[in-house]
């Protein structure tokens, strides 16, 4: 909260889970069967996000924006 520069959005939440992909699935997840997805919001930022699939919701674990100099340039592997 005290970094408005790094707040999500609820909309942003939503860009990623309609139009992001998935670029990690963890199937034998201990919290059950869970992935990680990437999607960008309005100005072009990566978003993160960790969600489960649940027979009647989604449910998000987390929500971040990478940092740079742990991820590959496209955001989509660990560096």
């Amino acid at each position: 909260m005290s970094r408005p520069e790094r707040m999500i959005s609820r909309l942003d939440i939503r860009a990623v889970i309609f139009e992001g992909e998935v670029i990690e699935d963890y199937p034998e997840d201990q919290r059950g069967h869970s992935c990680l997805m990437l999607g960008f919001d309005a100005v072009d930022r990566p978003i993160h996000l960790v969600c489960s699939p649940k027979n009647e919701y989604l449910a998000i674990i987390t929500a971040y924006l990478p940092y740079e100099d742990e991820w590959s340039e496209d955001f989509r592997s660990r560096e």
